[in-house]
């Protein structure tokens, strides 16, 4: 039960569009509280509504007195329209992704686990840990490199590193590779 309450729900604003994921437990707050509806099939359900809906044998359920309640895998929220503004955590993960799991002096990519995290202006110099100044290096380049400068090593940048300026809905895909089939129609549309 405690796992089936923190599966994913996508959450829709005000005009359909994907804005973050949430987990079963807070969606069905959000719809009994009256701030969201389910969205099954083209149809909007509010909470009572959503309660009469009969869940078919293979769809996850949640036991309450009176029956059985479906797990919504889409909310839409009845006020909210605004776009928010996507933060991107600096993480392993996330600088791996921005740099498509390369090394960024070589250009191998030998998979996650054999990839480093250099930085550019060396952290024993004062170099910061922020997007600018990290980039994905294989452990070859990584320890050629050292506590230098590209330019000290004599190593050159594939590409400046930057803050990488992802979508909602490509924050949502790499979190949940494998998203659900309801979610399709909105991760597309956005």
């Amino acid at each position: 039960m405690v796992d089936l309450l923190s599966e994913p729900v996508l959450v829709l604003n005000r005009n359909f569009e994907a804005i973050e994921v949430t987990n079963v437990r807070r969606a069905l707050v959000l719809m009994y509280c009256g701030a969201a509806h389910a969205f099954d099939e083209g149809e909007l359900y509010d909470f009572s509504a959503w309660r009469a809906v009969h869940p078919s044998s293979h769809e996850p359920n949640i036991p309450i007195i009176g029956g059985l309640l479906r797990v919504p895998r889409v909310v839409h929220l009845t006020r909210y329209d605004l776009r928010p503004r996507a933060a991107i955590r600096l993480t392993r993960r996330n600088l791996m992704f921005r740099d498509q799991f390369q090394c960024q002096y070589c250009g191998l990519s030998p998979g996650p686990h054999d990839l480093n995290i250099d930085h550019v202006f060396p952290r024993s110099r004062g170099g910061a840990a922020s997007w600018e100044n990290l980039v994905t290096s294989c452990r070859t380049c990584n320890l050629r490199k050292g506590g230098r400068t590209p330019e000290e090593a004599n190593m050159r940048l594939a590409k400046r590193p930057m803050k990488p300026r992802w979508s909602v809905v490509t924050q949502i895909l790499l979190r949940h590779s494998e998203p659900y089939r309801e979610w399709e129609p909105f991760l597309k549309a956005s």
